[in-house]
């Protein structure tokens, strides 16, 4: 599906599925009522241990791609790795499909908040990107 009514997709991938399930669950909750864009987590080993796992990562992009672009947020240092091995490799992902420089819990929430309410790739990176200056204090 692409067009007017494609919504970006997020992933988010953490070394836990269990970090990734919960933080997917809070951002689509937080989207608010009607229509929340795709969101897939992309946590742990196949197996269920820690860690991260291209073939976790590459079905959950390619369940959430509606055409507008894939975001992924990572947690740490080897998915951020793992990610960018996978978008060099260049035809795993979906075409659309960008790495975010974003907190994981914060930029998830502004990610899928903004993809549901509309917006293109572009913006949702802003709005994951901006979630660096969410201050707490």
């Amino acid at each position: 599906m692409s067009g007017p009514d494609a919504l970006v997709g997020v992933v988010l991938v953490s070394h836990s599925a269990a970090v990734a399930a919960a933080v997917a669950e809070l951002a689509e909750g937080l989207a608010g009522g009607g229509a929340t864009a795709p969101v897939a987590p992309a946590g742990g080993l196949p197996d269920g241990g820690l860690g991260t796992s291209e073939e976790l990562i590459v079905r959950a992009a390619r369940s959430v791609d509606r055409g507008a672009g894939v975001a992924v947020l990572v947690d740490l240092g080897s998915a951020v790795l793992t990610v960018k091995a996978l978008l060099a490799e260049g035809d795993e992902l979906p075409d659309g499909t960008t790495l975010l420089d974003a907190p994981f819990v914060e930029g998830a929430v502004a990610a899928v908040v903004s993809a549901s309410a509309g917006a293109d790739l572009a913006a949702v990176r802003a709005a994951a990107e901006e979630a660096y200056g969410y201050r707490k204090v």
